[in-house]
């Protein structure tokens, strides 16, 4: 073989290997369009959000985007659009498209307002888990499509709508209920309950009542050792994250206000306290007046992701460094320098 046709059959065999690994390498290179600021508070953050991190918007023409959860199995993102009543896919370099409708209604009836799927997540053997405003009830999606519910009833009483809901290690469901899916709100006549709770779901199914004195409860996580609940309450008059000690009977103490963010929602900052996820080290990413703010365990304020849209939620991805997020029209991702809980 002369020097020419070794060199020949080199060049023919890189392309060979370039063109078989091309399309992953597309997909790992694509560049989405960077939203929104990064405002860094005090200096810790940047051991959570590097430098170079920019707030990606990886899909848009939403009504209402909400409840990101990631399948480690699958590796595929899943997210609510509230007045659509559909749950989206999204995975790299493929199109958004439906993975489930009805989400959160499944009556034949039209419903005004947000009848779909709020928060989603998923349980211990990787299952979806929803939290159905139409259908006023939590739900699990079984393999065969249809829906297992999981609560609707307190005491008798209808929820309103469940809003987001959190795992316990032992397998108890934690979630909160505001009247967000009900087209009057507090004055709608279907209300059944006179006030907006945060309720537990145990194991054997028996449905607790852990607080009714939040106005309007949305986001809700544990902290890394389970010792404290952290409950947002979107109400633009006291716009504040409280704090609740976990009792060992899974019952909650009293709640203390861990962040009070109403001064920036009266400054015309967009968003209400809503999502929430909390890292590995007991960070809160919890979205607010501003996008994403993100907290210590004690409560201090280290700086915010703003999307410059009012954001609804956000959940860990990929490999757990990853934070997704849903503000209004948009679907986003940024990549940190920490893990959410559960990688």
């Amino acid at each position: 073989m002369t020097v020419n046709s070794r060199r020949l059959g080199v060049l023919v065999f890189l392309a060979l290997i370039t063109s078989s690994l091309w399309p992953v390498n597309a997909q790992e290179r694509k560049s989405y369009p960077a939203i929104g600021t990064i405002e860094r508070l005090d200096p810790r953050v940047d051991k959570l959000v590097p430098r170079e991190a920019r707030i990606e918007k990886l899909a848009e023409g939403f009504d209402w985007s909400e409840g990101p959860v990631w399948s480690k199995k699958e590796k595929f993102l899943l997210f609510s659009d509230v007045p659509r009543n559909t749950v989206f896919q999204w995975s790299e370099g493929k199109e958004v498209h439906v993975f489930l409708n009805p989400s959160g209604y499944t009556g034949a009836a039209p419903k005004a307002g947000e009848p779909g799927s709020n928060g989603l997540l998923r349980d211990a053997e990787g299952r979806l888990v929803l939290c159905q405003h139409g259908d006023r009830r939590v739900a699990r999606l079984e393999a065969d499509g249809s829906f297992k519910t999981l609560a609707d009833r307190y005491d008798g009483k209808r929820f309103s709508s469940p809003n987001d809901g959190t795992f316990k290690s032992n397998g108890d469901l934690y979630f909160t209920d505001p009247p967000y899916g009900l087209s009057g709100l507090n004055n709608d006549p279907a209300k059944e309950t006179p006030f907006n709770g945060v309720y537990r779901v145990g194991k054997d199914g028996a449905v607790t009542l852990l607080t009714k004195e939040m106005t309007f409860p949305n986001g809700i996580g544990f902290s890394p050792d389970e010792k404290v609940l952290y409950v947002a309450n979107s109400d633009p008059g006291k716009a504040v994250w409280m704090a609740f000690d976990v009792k060992n009977d899974g019952s909650l103490g009293a709640g203390r206000v861990f962040f009070d963010s109403t001064s920036l929602a009266k400054a015309g900052k967009k968003g209400l306290p809503d999502g929430l996820k909390v890292d590995q080290s007991g960070n809160v990413f919890a979205t607010g007046p501003g996008g994403i703010l993100i907290f210590t365990a004690d409560g201090t304020h280290l700086g915010t992701l703003n999307t410059g849209e009012a954001t609804a939620n956000c959940g860990w991805g990929d490999d757990g460094s990853t934070l997704y997020i849903t503000a209004d029209m948009y679907l986003c991702r940024i990549r940190l320098t920490t893990k959410g809980q559960g990688f």
